[in-house]
């Protein structure tokens, strides 16, 4: 049932955004017919100056001659600026018409990744390869790698040992874990801020908060695949 109904959401969804697009296009057609069709004719001051030829054929002098003469050649260079101007506007509507379906599908883009992160968070990171090199001071993490303090390649050392033993470690555990010292004699707090320096020194806020699950009233853990873990 589930399955038909997210099916039948992403049939609708991309009949919306279809139509949506569509929509668009019908709207700027519809535009820029009203626009061409209310936009001046580009012979209509030729006709007029070809008609004052005819109405003054009278006019027989050098200057009136010249005179008509110039009002000729002002209507063909009226005509070749209107021909000209009815280009760019088309040009615009095309230019448009473009930067409007990339809106849309770029807003498509937006929506399907802003749902798909929020399904990453709800399952958790998916994680190929956890690859943890105390030499290099690094950890690789699936295509990507991270250069991690000293500090922060212990604690994820130890949360990485800890995953591989299906173990979930509370702050003082952790802490017990590196200072070699008894839990009793830790402090919860203190291994809550290697959790907190960890997470600040992998950076990406959704990685690090998905990657160290802060499980309540237990402790901490990676939330990974034992398997995927690899330590150097």
């Amino acid at each position: 049932m589930s399955i038909s109904s997210a099916t039948e959401g992403r049939e609708i969804g991309s009949r919306i955004i279809i139509g949506g697009i569509l929509a668009i296009v019908l709207i700027l057609f519809v535009a820029a017919v009203l626009l061409f069709i209310n936009l001046p004719d580009a012979n209509a001051f030729n006709a007029r100056v070809e008609q004052l030829f005819i109405e003054n054929d009278t006019l027989t002098g050098n200057a009136e001659i010249k005179l008509l003469e110039i009002l000729a050649g002002s209507g063909t260079a009226f005509s070749d600026t209107l021909s000209s101007y009815r280009f760019v506007i088309f040009v615009l509507l095309v230019f448009a018409t473009a930067l409007l379906i990339a809106a849309v599908a770029f807003l498509v883009m937006l929506i399907a990744l802003t749902r798909r992160m929020a399904r990453i968070e709800r399952s958790g990171i998916e994680v190929n390869s956890l690859q943890i090199n105390r030499d290099q001071k690094a950890v690789y993490l699936n295509d990507f790698e991270f250069k991690l303090t000293d500090a922060a390649i212990e604690t994820l050392s130890v949360l990485a040992e800890a995953r591989m033993d299906d173990e979930v470690l509370s702050g003082a555990e952790i802490e017990s874990v590196i200072s070699g010292r008894d839990p009793s004699d830790c402090d919860e707090a203190a291994g809550a801020t290697r959790i907190k320096r960890l997470r600040d020194t992998l950076g990406n806020q959704m990685i690090s908060e998905l990657l160290v699950k802060n499980i309540a009233r237990k402790g901490y853990m990676l939330a990974i695949d034992k398997n995927v873990i690899r330590m150097d």
